[in-house]
């Protein structure tokens, strides 16, 4: 190839490099992600990630987070969920969103509109028999829509840990 030739395929690479570098795509596979999230994951929430699952459902209102014991019985990791979330209910009625930012990166989809909600999320918290639920309630078409986003992330980023 003619040195004039390669020029524009060099910037390109080094351009292309460049953003997978800003943004945080390093062409990690999903694996690695999620093995990297649930590293971090064990430092902000205290149930086991390896006996629990999340459940992710949308809705045109928003949606709910739902955080279960996979084996029914057990009481200390039901116990432990219930601690978790209804302490980040709390924050997140705040605009407090920094576990998941630990958790998922400051970059996370619908994180930034989240935390500057105001007040227009409505965040219920309530008991299930083998967990928690939390219930996001808005009016606000981008906050839904911010929600779905969040949620979307969390799915991917949790793995087998995480339905939706």
């Amino acid at each position: 190839m003619n040195p004039r030739n390669r020029r524009p395929h060099l910037l390109l690479a080094a351009a292309t490099s460049a953003i997978a570098l800003l943004t945080g795509c390093t062409g990690d596979r999903p694996a690695d992600r999620q093995a990297e999230i649930a590293a971090r994951g064990s430092s902000v929430m205290p149930f086991d990630l390896e006996r629990t699952t999340h459940r992710f459902a949308k809705a045109d209102t928003g949606g709910t987070q739902t955080v279960v014991a996979d084996d029914p019985r057990s009481t200390d990791q039901i116990a432990l969920i219930r601690q978790h979330l209804t302490a980040e209910v709390e924050r997140f009625r705040a605009g407090d969103f920094a576990d998941p930012a630990r958790i998922h990166g400051t970059e996370m989809p619908g994180l930034a509109e989240l935390r500057a909600h105001g007040g227009r999320i409505a965040i219920t918290y309530e008991n299930t028999p083998d967990g928690a639920r939390v219930t996001y309630t808005t009016d606000d078409d981008k906050l839904r829509d911010a929600l779905h986003h969040w949620f979307d992330a969390q799915v991917s980023d949790h793995g087998e840990h995480a339905t939706g």
